[in-house]
């Protein structure tokens, strides 16, 4: 029998994460954690009160980072699958099942949930509609290999993909479309699965402010020039 976990990064999602962990228990039996970051509200309290493990940060140290935390649970306590999906009710939960057994039918090394294959109307905002453009214009050029949403953060890993992100070199400030490069360069397999997504019900968005979305693009520009390095080795 395999053994699976859900991770859910979450900052200050106290109005949300309950009904999240409720939805994720309605279509899936497998171990639910959620890496509480540092959050300054009930967040902690309310996912342990809806059923959850809780994992707490002293402080917030960033969503990549909440991601290796889980990462690392999964591998010390070997588990074979993980779903990661967020806190703040984007990721309807009616696809858990169908990333694990993209997964666990060993179809890919990885189960990228996009939210562009049909199902739902998703409708990005004009900048974020430009940054995947140019994204999945990169990830053909490295790879030649299309991916419709390469920043979609609802994914299923196997084993040997979670014991790669533990290691020093998971790019823990954003890993987005630098991420899906490096797996490519590392052999892994990628498919993607048409999920619904929704908008941020509070309009929040981790890339939010200019000098964040600066931070953002230098830092995946940097990790494809990286990637390129080691490509040419």
């Amino acid at each position: 029998m395999h053994k699976r976990c859900i991770i859910i990064p979450a900052f200050n999602e106290a109005e949300n994460i309950a009904s999240v962990i409720e939805g994720v228990k309605s279509y899936s039996d497998a171990h639910i954690v959620v890496i509480d970051d540092g959050s300054r509200d009930q967040t902690r309290e309310k996912a342990k009160e809806a059923g959850a493990f809780v994992i707490s940060h002293p402080f917030n140290m960033g969503y990549g980072v909440a991601l290796q935390t889980g990462y690392k649970y999964a591998v010390n306590r070997d588990y074979d699958f993980l779903v990661q999906m967020d806190g703040d009710r984007q990721h309807d939960p009616k696809y858990i099942e169908a990333l694990f057994r993209a997964v666990e039918s060993h179809e890919c090394d990885v189960a990228l949930g996009s939210r562009f294959l049909g199902e739902g109307n998703f409708k990005a905002g004009f900048m974020k509609s430009i940054g995947i453009k140019i994204f999945r214009l990169i990830i053909w050029i490295f790879n030649r290999e299309k991916i419709t949403d390469p920043t979609s953060g609802y994914q299923c890993l196997n084993r040997k993909v979670l014991e790669v992100f533990t290691e020093d070199s998971f790019p823990c400030d954003y890993p987005d479309t630098n991420v899906i490069i490096m797996l490519h360069g590392m052999g892994f397999t990628i498919k993607e699965i048409p999920v619904a997504m929704t908008p941020n019900p509070e309009g929040r968005s981790m890339h939010q402010g200019i000098f964040t979305l600066m931070y953002y693009f230098f830092q995946m520009f940097f990790s494809f020039f990286i990637a390129l390095i080691r490509e040419k080795r």
